[in-house]
């Protein structure tokens, strides 16, 4: 048999594939040895207490212990005595079995020479713990028989280690008597519900759970085996059999624990057994003893079957201690007492300090506000997070036990946050999109426009410089006059739609200039006549320097092109509001009125070369591709905002530039 030490093994691991992000684990550890990275749950075995309330409140079983069920099989098959010693709550997880000697004898079934209860052990145990209460007036004592309870106190409450009473437990004691009955090289090997047994004492060969007892039944089909039914072997127990139960070690040393005179303090489960430690540290209840337990009694414990019922369990236990009673040799039992009176029940603890040093105020205020708890009033303390208090899952982020993640409110926010930035990213990328989709169009019409204005410019030149001659040759009363003005006319029509489409086709460069801006402004209302029935604003109030770099000639004809399609939007008479403002980027030129505005059907086409929504001879469906193009040119941007509908506002169309207001280099 391999050399072991029950004292370093790691009792409970992570199944990671079943892990969720829930941190039950977490909250229900009263040692907060569970470490989270990346949302996964890890235990940090030098930190863990054995206490096994992680396994039995993960829904998603991903939580398992140390199972110690082949080398149990292994130790059965050496040579050796084989001594089981069951523990006194058995009645409450094989409840099935209603003949307590029908359940002896399957385990003796299994290869085991010797089968004895536990309960003795806890007579011999509860007997010496009553002379510590009765003798020791001064001095008050923390009960050691759940190794969970010890080991949390040797762990983070290192100061309170000499108050553990110097008691083994009922399975060291009992450890004590077979060996004491039957020699030291034995096998002894302990069943129970407990999963921190598996690394109390080096005097128990090895340790099997309950639910580790009942898989080897159902492997080796022992509940349909039909078996000889058999007692427990010497020494019988007598009132030790309750001591599973809740106060079941004052029960078993018949100690008095009335509110009005008993000198006990009972707590049990995570929460009550560390307030109970905490106030006896603190000296508010040194006055007292204390009879702790790390879960709610033995017949619920971690190595127990899952979902039973606590209170169903309870009437087992009794039930079977009452039918014990009844048949109970109280001479025999005495007699047994008195042979293993003597049995050294002596135990030493030591200090094996875990706490965790508390982190500086500025650490920790530096994480509450990484999580936007920036006063009292955001501390929610909602527990959501597996820590009773925002404060302290701060610290273990500190520490690297924890991640901002695991703070509800906080991630629900950041989500949100999220999908606010999400939504902002998808209209830009639409906005994008449809930039990109525009620029594609102008780009191919702008090529198309440059090669049509390259083949019509020389023909048309040809042309009016012809017509022109021919119109001075002719006298002015002559019938060829007219036609002769009217070709002239009409050609330097087409001559100005030429010289448009080569500005859209950026056939033309930009010359930056320092401009006024109030000046521009002058200049392109100037360039338009605006009749009286059009109120006319201009707002620069918000406009930080009058001189930009831009091109004074262009930005002049996109302006004055705008200022013209707004007074032609308002047949009737409106507003015409031209604003100018700057920022650190830009400078935004806003034209807007209070016209007819443009159907959204139209609104893609507007800046199309030869797409104009006036009549046939009105507009050459230049002006806004013109405009584009030199804004394009400036590397600025143009859009366009219209109502068409009254009953969703006032009607108008408004024309937002902007031009960067640095030259780029």
């Amino acid at each position: 048999m391999e050399a072991h030490s029950n004292k370093k093994r790691d009792l409970v691991y992570t199944i990671k594939n079943r892990c969720r992000v829930c941190y039950t684990c977490v909250r229900e550890c009263p040692a907060k040895a569970i470490k989270i990275v990346n949302g996964q749950a890890e235990v940090m075995n030098e930190r863990c207490i054995g206490c096994g309330n992680c396994t039995k409140v993960c829904s998603q079983d991903a939580k398992g212990f140390l199972d110690t069920k082949e080398r149990v099989f292994r130790l059965l098959e050496n040579g050796k005595k084989n001594i089981a010693l069951v523990a006194p709550s058995f009645p409450a997880e094989f409840s099935e079995i209603t003949n307590y000697r029908l359940f002896v004898s399957k385990v003796r079934a299994l290869g085991f020479d010797v089968v004895s209860e536990v309960a003795f052990g806890a007579d011999l145990v509860a007997r010496k713990y009553k002379e510590l209460v009765q003798k020791n007036n001064n001095k008050r004592f923390i009960s050691s028989d759940c190794p969970a309870i010890v080991d949390y106190i040797e762990k983070y409450h290192p100061g309170l280690v000499s108050n553990l009473a110097p008691v083994a437990s009922p399975m060291v004691a009992m450890a004590r008597v077979m060996k004491e009955k039957y020699g030291e090289d034995n096998n002894i090997i302990f069943i129970g519900p407990c999963i921190a047994k598996k690394s109390e004492s080096e005097e128990v060969t090895e340790m099997l759970t309950f639910r580790e007892l009942r898989e080897i039944f159902e492997e080796n089909k022992m509940y349909s085996m039909q078996l000889e039914p058999t007692d427990f072997d010497l020494p019988t127990s007598g009132r030790g059999a309750i001591f599973p139960v809740s106060r079941g070690l004052l029960q078993t040393a018949g100690i008095n624990d009335d509110v009005f005179d008993g000198s006990i303090i009972v707590a049990e489960g995570r929460i009550d057994f560390q307030e109970a430690i905490k106030e006896f540290e603190s000296g508010k209840i040194t006055s007292r003893h204390l009879e702790l337990l790390c879960c709610e009694g033995c017949i619920v414990g971690p190595g127990t079957s899952k979902h039973g019922r606590q209170y169903e369990r309870r009437i087992h236990v009794h039930r079977y201690v009452q039918d014990k009673l009844e048949n109970f040799d109280k001479e025999t039992w005495k007699a047994q007492i008195e042979e293993y009176k003597d049995i050294d029940l002596k135990v030493d603890f030591e200090t094996n300090d875990k706490r965790i040093t508390t982190p500086t105020y500025q650490e920790i205020d530096k994480v509450l506000k990484s999580m936007g708890k920036y006063e009292d009033k955001d501390h929610l303390n909602c527990g959501a997070c597996g820590y009773d208090t925002c404060e302290a899952h701060a610290i273990a982020i500190v520490k690297g036990l924890a991640e901002n993640e695991m703070c509800l409110p906080y991630t629900i926010e950041k989500l949100h946050n999220s999908v606010k930035e999400l939504a902002v990213s998808n209209e830009k990328l639409v906005s994008m999109q449809q930039t990109l989709k525009q620029a594609e169009k102008m780009a191919s019409m702008g090529q198309l426009s440059a090669g049509i204005a390259h083949e019509l410019n020389n023909p048309l030149g040809v042309v009016v410089m012809y017509a022109n001659i021919l119109l001075d040759e002719v006298t002015e009363d002559s019938e060829l006059a007219d036609d002769l003005k009217l070709i002239v006319e009409q050609t330097n029509r087409c001559k100005n739609i030429v010289s448009g489409l080569l500005n859209f086709a950026r056939k033309n460069q930009v010359n930056r200039s320092e401009t006024n801006i109030y000046k521009l402004l002058d200049q392109s209302f100037d360039a338009v006549i605006v009749p009286d029935r059009v109120a006319v604003i201009k707002d620069t109030e918000n406009l930080s320097k009058s001189e930009v770099s831009l091109d004074q000639e262009q930005m002049t004809q996109i302006l004055s092109n705008l200022i013209k399609n707004a007074i032609d939007a308002m047949p009737d008479g409106g507003t015409l509001t031209v604003k100018v403002e700057d920022d650190d980027q830009y400078v935004n030129f806003t034209v807007s009125d209070t016209g007819k505005g443009i159907k959204k059907e139209e609104r893609d086409k507007i800046f199309e070369p030869f797409y104009t929504t006036k009549g046939i001879g009105k507009g050459t469906g230049l002006g806004l591709a013109t405009a584009y193009g030199i804004v394009k040119m400036h590397n600025g941007k143009i859009t366009v905002d219209s109502n068409t509908d009254p009953d969703a506002g006032p009607t108008g169309t408004k024309f937002i530039i902007k031009i960067p207001n640095q030259q780029e280099k």
